[in-house]
């Protein structure tokens, strides 16, 4: 098994150089995705590769395509590069990394299960965005038929990445915020192992959201519904799997 950690970035100059230097204390090789950033981070990943080249690639998109093109391109490159796990960290700071061992050892045990970390908040989580999360997490339920998965939006959690790869190849999965719950779900429905992690949780390092409330709203509702339908079409075998036992 070799594991490497995986960052999406955009345009969180001020938070990645701590998030960098926690992760690296734990050895594994880093790549971070540079999602098209503005030319403040672009500098900053730059200087953060050069600074620390043992462990550290950067593999730049030159257009901000969205988190889930970021995290896509990062385990197709993990793949070439012969890792058989990627650990995804978001790179605003928010997870509380001393964590990362646990989802490790979890990986270690069972090396076919995506392992997806759950929140444990503090008091700085947005009240909307814990109950917007919440109703995200129905929809997931409803759409798996299952309550395997304790939370869908957790940006902390460990890849199979050859898996996870096919998963994405034979699945409709959006390239921006939508990415972490479709991923998800479609794992789900593949009838593949799913162990959830607990991970502190505290918002956020630097202040920035890339969250934009019109058009990531009306993403997360087309996801929704498109995973309904793809739940609908799915509903004899999900079924027949539960009356199962699976």
């Amino acid at each position: 098994m070799r594991f490497a950690i995986l960052i999406p970035v955009y345009d969180h100059e001020e938070a990645i150089g701590p998030t960098l230097r926690s992760v690296l204390a734990f050895g594994y090789p880093v790549l971070l995705v540079d999602d098209g950033s503005d030319a403040p981070c672009r500098d900053v990943l730059q200087a953060l590769e050069r600074e620390h080249r043992a462990q550290v690639s950067l593999l730049r998109l030159e257009q901000n395509s969205g988190k889930g093109a970021a995290v896509k391109a990062g385990l197709t490159a993990l793949e070439s590069q012969g890792f058989t796990h990627a650990v995804q960290v978001d790179a605003d700071g928010q997870h509380d990394i001393e964590r990362l061992p646990n989802l490790v050892s979890s990986a270690e045990q069972s090396p076919e299960a995506l392992i997806t970390g759950y929140p444990e908040y503090d008091d700085s989580v947005p009240r909307s965005r814990y109950l917007a999360r919440y109703l995200t997490h129905v929809w997931v339920w409803i759409n798996t038929l299952s309550l395997q998965i304790k939370d869908s939006m957790c940006g902390f959690r460990v890849y199979p990445v050859a898996q996870v790869n096919l998963v994405l190849d034979g699945a409709n999965t959006g390239d921006r915020m939508e990415f972490d719950t479709q991923v998800l779900v479609h794992w789900c429905w593949s009838a593949r192992p799913i162990i959830n992690e607990p991970v502190r949780v505290h918002y956020p390092l630097d202040g920035v959201s890339h969250f934009r409330l019109f058009r990531d709203n009306v993403l997360i509702s087309a996801m929704h519904a498109r995973l309904f339908f793809g739940m609908l079409w799915r509903l004899p075998r999900l079924l027949g799997r539960r009356l199962a036992g699976g």
